[in-house]
């Protein structure tokens, strides 16, 4: 029997500065059996960094053909298209003829390596590639409950959380800029 994706939900004030952005928002996250908590929080934190009304997350890990986040138009066009990870340079330039926008969030100890190994490659494609520091990542995922109540402020190119857990500050660092 196939095992199920455990269920989080979360409130999160948004405050995001750069955009003049703010919002209240309630979201449920599934995390799959196979992803960890630190991925999980990356894709909430990629979702808060591009949150608009028709900004969704897919099936993400269990269908492959998806990204993790993306926005559809009312023609069912691609918009953007968000994948979280060190995803391989055939499925981003297969997804970069498919999707208006692209951007790529890498957060892991592996993100270095990923990048130097990908980079000639991907300065050929019109995507944005940012990259969180791994320990920052760890210190986020340290504030995962079932119920999450968080606060949540970016401003330039770093974003403060708050919750009842603790809090922390998560940074990234643009590798490539659309």
């Amino acid at each position: 029997m196939a095992l199920k994706p455990t269920i989080y939900k979360a409130k999160i004030a948004l405050s995001d500065v750069n955009r003049n952005y703010y919002d209240t928002l309630n979201l449920t996250i599934a995390q799959h059996p196979s992803e960890t908590q630190e991925r999980m929080m990356v894709r909430l934190l990629a979702f808060c960094i591009n949150a608009h009304e028709q900004l969704v997350f897919t099936k993400g890990i269990s269908s492959p053909e998806e990204p993790d986040l993306w926005i559809r138009s009312l023609d069912d066009n691609l918009d953007l298209w968000i994948d979280v990870g060190e995803p391989a340079f055939e499925r981003i330039k297969k997804a970069s003829h498919i999707a208006k926008q692209l951007k790529v969030y890498c957060f892991n100890s592996k993100a270095d390596v990923w990048w130097k190994q990908n980079e000639a490659q991907f300065s050929g494609l019109n995507i944005s590639v940012f990259q969180f520091a791994w320990e920052e990542i760890q210190t986020l995922a340290a504030l995962v409950e079932r119920t999450m109540d968080l606060s949540l402020t970016i401003t330039g190119d770093s974003a403060y959380v708050a919750s009842g857990q603790g809090e922390c500050e998560v940074n990234w660092t643009v590798l490539q800029q659309q």
